[in-house]
């Protein structure tokens, strides 16, 4: 969870801070909307909200409210469950109140989805939803476009976890769609990073390769790396909004196919000491337990196509600046959060590996 505190850290980076730390101004909408947010207080939440407020937009927000005051009286707290069956449910959404727009951040579940399509239904003009490209199985289908087929084989759980969190949300994505059809918009986003971001993925790498020194690399170096900048998605999915843009889009970067060596050296440009690269086949790095964050670990590759996207208007920021701003906002963050940073490999972890190659 975002505390209050970790959020205004984060502030001025949250719209895309210059080099100098100034907030770059956001021009207002042509229109006002009414936009009702599912979720809004986890990582990708007040990058959105931030941006729709700037752009002078009215947000209602709907969660648990496990978080509240986050955005002061700027923003409409709606507090329930997606769970229907959970304290008050879905009672906030039952008024019969209209939006102009839905954006659903927090729909993991078919059941709580179904039930929140199904309330909102005839009450917004366009539901946007964030599933993600989870959804693909890229066992099956290693290169995928917006057009690709979906996990066909449902899950008979509710346990959201590593392997039931892709086929879960294709179900998802399917209701979403079944239900509002044209009016329905579906981006399909990589793996987010930036400042904000509370699953520590690429946190790792900024911070390790701001240590310097000799640094183990992830496997397969030629393979093909993706990620989005929450505020490039974020920005881009209050545009798709504005714009009534029906659709479904994957949401995945840079701009120009990367692989794992250039992403390093792009980290290692960051770097204010020497750094040395170090490599080990995946075997290794298996055999030692040195897990990579953020980078994928199957044993195929990916590619995922977002030309529609970019044709939609999505927009790519460079590596450095992703960097610089996680790192500025990590840095923010109190010591008891840096300490305890999730799934990062231990140094002595990494030194295994670095000793079996003889460093």
């Amino acid at each position: 969870m975002t505390t209050r505190r970790e959020f205004l850290s984060a502030g001025a980076l949250f719209l895309g801070a210059s080099a100098a730390g100034a907030v770059m101004p956001v021009r207002p909408a042509s229109e006002r909307l009414s936009i009702l947010v599912l979720g809004g207080t986890g990582f990708i939440g007040p990058h959105q909200i931030e941006y729709a407020l700037a752009r002078g937009h009215e947000v209602a927000m709907f969660n648990r409210g496990s978080n509240p005051g986050l955005f002061g009286d700027r923003v409409e707290e709606l507090i329930g469950n997606r769970d229907a069956t959970v304290g008050a449910g879905l009672g906030a959404l039952e008024s019969g109140r209209t939006w102009d727009i839905v954006i659903d951040n927090s729909g993991y579940v078919p059941r709580h989805v179904r039930d929140s399509v199904a309330l909102l239904k005839g009450r917004t003009s366009r539901y946007v939803y964030v599933s993600t490209t989870g959804v693909y199985d890229f066992d099956k289908t290693p290169s995928v476009s917006h057009r690709s087929p979906l996990h066909a084989d449902f899950p008979d759980t509710e346990e959201v976890n590593g392997e039931t969190y892709g086929p879960l949300k294709a179900e998802c994505d399917l209701i979403v769609q079944q239900a509002f059809g044209e009016t329905a918009t579906i981006v399909r986003p990589t793996v987010i990073v930036g400042p904000g971001d509370r699953t520590d993925r690429f946190t790792y790498w900024v911070e390790r390769f701001h240590r310097g020194g000799d640094i183990l690399c992830p496997p397969d170096r030629e393979r093909e790396a993706a990620w989005i900048d929450a505020r490039d998605l974020n920005h881009w999915l209050v545009t798709l909004a504005e714009n009534d843009t029906p659709g479904i889009y994957n949401a995945a970067g840079p701009a120009s196919p990367i692989n794992h060596e250039q992403v390093m050296y792009g980290f290692r440009a960051f770097s204010s000491g020497p750094v040395r690269l170090h490599w080990a086949n995946r075997a290794l790095h298996d055999e030692l337990g040195f897990s990579a964050p953020w980078f994928w670990s199957g044993e195929k590759s990916r590619h995922i196509d977002s030309g529609a996207s970019v044709a939609a208007g999505l927009t790519y920021r460079s590596l450095a600046e992703s960097i610089r701003d996680t790192h500025e906002w990590w840095q923010a963050q109190p010591d008891q959060r840096r300490a305890a940073a999730r799934r990062w490999p231990t140094p002595e972890q990494e030194k295994a590996v670095l000793d079996a190659l003889g460093v």
